[in-house]
Formats: C-alpha cells, sequence, structure tokens
C-alpha cells in the first residue's frame, strides 16, 4: 500500500506515519531525507531519531529517493520516507537538471514498489503565494510533486493538529 500524508510543520504527519508503521507488524526502513546544516535542523532531526525505535532502520538520502526506495522495498517491510519537501529542497538547491530526472525517477517508481510505502511531506501551499522566485517554485513544485504522488498512492491523508482527515482511500 501506498500512502501518503500531509500536513503543515508540527501538526502530527510524522507522529502518525510513524505509528501506521508500528501498527504495520513489518520490518520498518526509515528513509531520512533531512541533512543538518545548522544547529535548528540538527535538533529537529534529534527529535525525530528520539521518537524511533532502534529496531528500525535508517537510511540517509538527501537526492537518490528512486534509487533508495528500490534498494530497501519489499514485501515484507514498510518503508517510511520523511520527508518529500526536504527532499524537494534539496534537489532545488543541486543542479538544476537533477530535478526533473529525480522527480521523474520516483514517480515512474512508486507504483512498482513492493511492500508498503508511507510518505510524510509538508503541505505548503495554503498560505499567501511568496513573494521569492526560488520560494514560489517551491511552493508549486511541492504541489506538483503532492497531486501527482496522491494520483498513485492507495491512500492520501492530511493533519492538521494532529488529526488525520483522510483524502483518498481507508481511513489509518
Amino acid at each position: 500500500m501506498l500512502t501518503l500524508i500531509l500536513g503543515g510543520a508540527r501538526s502530527g504527519k510524522s507522529a502518525l506515519a510513524e505509528r501506521l508503521a508500528n501498527e504495520s507488524g513489518l520490518d520498518i526502513v526509515y528513509i531520512a531525507t533531512a541533512q543538518a546544516l545548522d544547529g535548528e535542523m540538527a535538533s529537529r532531526i534529534a527529535h525525530h531519531r528520539a521518537r524511533r525505535p532502534s529496531s528500525w532502520s535508517l537510511v540517509e538520502e538527501p537526492l537518490a529517493l528512486a534509487a533508495t526506495l528500490r534498494e530497501c522495498a519489499r514485501g515484507d517491510r514498510l518503508v517510511l520516507v520523511d520527508c518529500l519537501t526536504l527532499w524537494l529542497s534539496n534537489l532545488l538547491g543541486a543542479a538544476p537538471s537533477r530535478f526533473d530526472i529525480e522527480r521523474a525517477a520516483l514517480l515512474d517508481a512508486v507504483s512498482d514498489l513492493p511492500g508498503d510505502i508511507v510518505f510524510v511531506s509538508n503541505e505548503v501551499g495554503l498560505g499567501i503565494t511568496p513573494m521569492g522566485e526560488l520560494t514560489r517554485r517551491f511552493v508549486d513544485e511541492a504541489g506538483r510533486l503532492h497531486q501527482a504522488l496522491a494520483q498513485r498512492c492507495d491512500r492520501a491523508i492530511f493533519v492538521a493538529a494532529g488529526l488525520p482527515l483522510t483524502l483518498k482511500g481507508t481511513p489509518p
């Protein structure tokens, strides 16, 4: 089953994804896309690490998400990807051609992956239109990615105030 969990910062989306992973009874691989480039991000990463069971495998991959998913996905495993918007930020900061290649690779890969995959991502398109060109592109690309991925997923959930709202598929 492919699941997309969207929500704002500190909405409870990662906690929901982690709960679904724990309840699955499957082997868990956590793919982290964040990079600790400053102290604040290092603190966020530490917070997420502290919540995860030590039995979960961890793969840190900021760019080559599709290839990493192909390596990690198995029928007896749940792969949790946290988070797509950090991955998108990493790609937008990389070589310009890399974004299109990696995005297409992810969207091509997801339908063929064995096992369960849970994607976590920030919904950033609910506010005002940003002023800067790069920020506008980020919001636009995140929205396009979410739409394309939601079409491919079996379930899509929006989380606000820790409460899940199922947009597609069966509720958690």
